[in-house]
């Protein structure tokens, strides 16, 4: 039994392994996302507190017209008092 043995020789040269570089821009865009987040957040809280401010001033109004409701009774109360007691005393 033989053994043979092959070599392959090639008259080309050999290619060289061609490489490329990918350059990946960042872009910074979510600075702006998160700033009108707080923004939103901000006008949110704010509209909150105005609102509760304007409640407060309608309950004070009515507080304040109730008590004036109240001094005018009074008032009235007083008048006719004083009316009864000059009818009393001219009698």
């Amino acid at each position: 039994m033989t053994e043979y043995t092959t070599t392959t020789v090639t008259d080309r040269p050999v290619e060289p392994v061609q490489t490329h570089t990918t350059v990946v821009e960042r872009r910074s865009g979510g600075g702006s996302g998160l700033m009108m987040a707080i923004l939103l957040l901000i006008l949110v809280v704010g509209g909150f507190f105005a609102w509760q401010f304007l409640q407060q001033g309608e309950v004070r109004t009515d507080a304040v017209a109730g008590a004036a409701n109240e001094v005018g009774a009074a008032a009235q109360k007083v008048g006719d008092a004083a009316q009864d007691a000059a009818q009393k005393i001219g009698e």
